[in-house]
């Protein structure tokens, strides 16, 4: 796992619902420390992706849990708290920690987003499926990425860049193309929200397969995993018909 100790309790706090608040009697500032330490660990997350993984990392708007309005300031807003802060910098792949983490301190606040098209695309299903294809795919034995897991119900599959514009033609030489399946691809122009970041005020974004330590390999090609994937989804759909 490439994320530090104090990233990883941060992450595990969002994911359980479980917040830092300061005891009764506590020094003024207390809850400022709070914040201080909750910063410094993304910021050290932010590190890890851009230097160990070879991501570029994008400060992304917000939204207050529970809704509200989109942190970019637009009250007409189409997608509060999930999209790039048009006047932030991005940081590059392959930035050193350091750089990544004081480039990041400058956007305290910001989600942290990981643009698609790039070193990666992404196959994203319904949490269901995607969770028994993992399972399929694990048992297999195929080199898999990372996937995340959205608190929209979604499990996002990191593929090898251009899956995106192949996808159509994979599905029609696989014989999915005329099937009604819950699948889209990702790619360029397209971001997803990266742990410990919230999703639009809905919740924390996690990973249900981290990516590896010391940093993340080529991800597999979609071809490897769209066959599982596109049957999973098609049982689940014929499941519940």
């Amino acid at each position: 796992m490439v994320f530090t100790i104090g990233s990883m309790k941060e992450t595990r706090q969002q994911r359980n619902g479980v917040r830092e608040v300061p005891r009764a009697g506590a020094r003024p500032g207390m809850r400022a420390g709070v914040r201080r330490r909750t910063h410094a660990g993304v910021c050290t997350t932010v590190g890890d992706y851009a230097g160990r993984c070879g991501w570029a990392v994008v400060p992304g708007a917000r939204v207050s849990r529970g809704g509200g309005p989109c942190s970019c300031g637009n009250a007409d807003c189409r997608e509060p708290g999930a999209h790039p802060l048009p006047f932030a910098d991005e940081i590059p792949a392959g930035a050193s920690p350091a750089s990544a983490a004081e480039a990041w301190a400058r956007v305290p606040g910001a989600a942290v987003l990981l643009p698609a098209g790039r070193s990666f695309d992404v196959i994203e299903v319904a949490e269901g499926p995607g969770r028994r294809a993992l399972v399929r795919l694990e048992r297999m034995g195929l080199r898999l990425g990372p996937v995340l897991l959205t608190p929209a119900g979604r499990a996002q599959f990191f593929v090898a860049p251009g899956a995106a514009a192949e996808l159509p033609h994979l599905l029609y030489r696989m014989g999915w193309d005329d099937a009604e399946l819950d699948l889209r691809c990702l790619g360029p122009g397209d971001h997803v929200t990266a742990p410990p970041s919230d999703l639009g005020g809905r919740g924390p974004v996690r990973w249900l397969r981290e990516p590896l330590p010391g940093g993340a390999p080529q991800p597999p090609e979609a071809r490897l995993l769209l066959g599982t994937l596109a049957f999973v989804c098609h049982r689940d759909r014929a499941a519940y018909a």
